[in-house]
């Protein structure tokens, strides 16, 4: 039997926090108690609609957060324009299609 991981370091993925916030963030590491993530943005209503923004307005945005997993109700793989997003603000970078 092939045990699969979900998710892994790299991934980009969209997580519910019990606290009912959205977070959008690229996983750098899982362990059994926590995922530690790169750059976390948290979904926010922009003049023209849903945008990304500082998940933690106080936090050194270069560092990565390491978020307990208690804290964590759903996590799942990013929707494709969602994560075509988050890579253009998070690294300059434009995706094609």
């Amino acid at each position: 039997m092939l045990l699969e991981v979900p998710y892994k370091k790299g991934d980009t993925v969209s997580i519910k926090l019990v606290s009912g916030e959205e977070v959008v963030a690229r996983i750098e590491a899982i362990n059994d108690t926590s995922f530690k993530l790169h750059k976390p943005l948290t979904l926010m209503q922009g003049p023209k609609g849903v945008v990304l923004g500082s998940f933690m307005m106080t936090a050194d945005p270069l560092k990565d957060i390491t978020l307990p997993k208690t804290s964590v109700m759903v996590i799942a793989e990013c929707e494709k324009s969602t994560s075509k997003k988050y890579i253009e603000v998070t690294t300059g970078i434009q995706t094609l299609s």
